[in-house]
């Protein structure tokens, strides 16, 4: 029997890039933000409600323990999972931190590359890179990246791209 080398396109693998160390406060904040809309208002109705529920201070104790808990967690956890590199042949990713995508986008399928700056990446000098595809999973994105970074990445791709045969489709 002969031995068979795997596709490298098609080989699942750690990427060889880690996103930005930006990208953790940036998770970070977002995650404040997302628990502060949930939190604010349980701690007003604690606070002003004059017959409040019973249990209604344990309840709020146990989500201001999770927010704290996950808002330290999660963007560290993120960073060390985060992964991306570019080939000339595909487009790897590594992302989540609770539930974990690997996934690779051969340069001929890939069919946009784009570049996405929301006020908090702004703030934070980051920017997430789209890589669509014909694939019915969805686009690849790459977040966290430095604005400089990104773009390079972006030029890359592009040319990379215009360059290989094939009809993305």
């Amino acid at each position: 029997m002969s031995e068979q080398t795997a596709d490298p396109v098609a080989a699942l693998r750690q990427p060889a890039h880690r996103v930005s160390r930006r990208a953790i406060v940036w998770w970070t904040v977002r995650a404040l933000i997302g628990w502060l809309v949930v939190l604010a208002p349980a701690t007003v109705a604690v606070l002003v409600v004059p017959q409040r529920p019973p249990g209604a201070v344990a309840a709020l104790v146990v989500l201001v323990l999770l927010a704290a808990t996950h808002t330290a967690v999660m963007p560290r956890w993120r960073y060390h999972v985060h992964r991306w590199e570019a080939t000339d042949d595909a487009v790897y990713t590594q992302a989540g931190w609770l539930n974990q995508e690997w996934r690779v986008a051969p340069m001929s399928r890939i069919q946009t590359v784009d570049t996405e700056r929301g006020p908090l990446q702004q703030l934070f000098g980051l920017a997430t890179v789209t890589v669509t595809t014909a694939s019915a999973a969805g686009a690849l994105r790459i977040e966290g990246l430095e604005v400089r970074l990104a773009g390079e990445l972006v030029e890359q791709l592009t040319a990379t791209t215009q360059a290989t045969p094939g009809d993305a489709t």
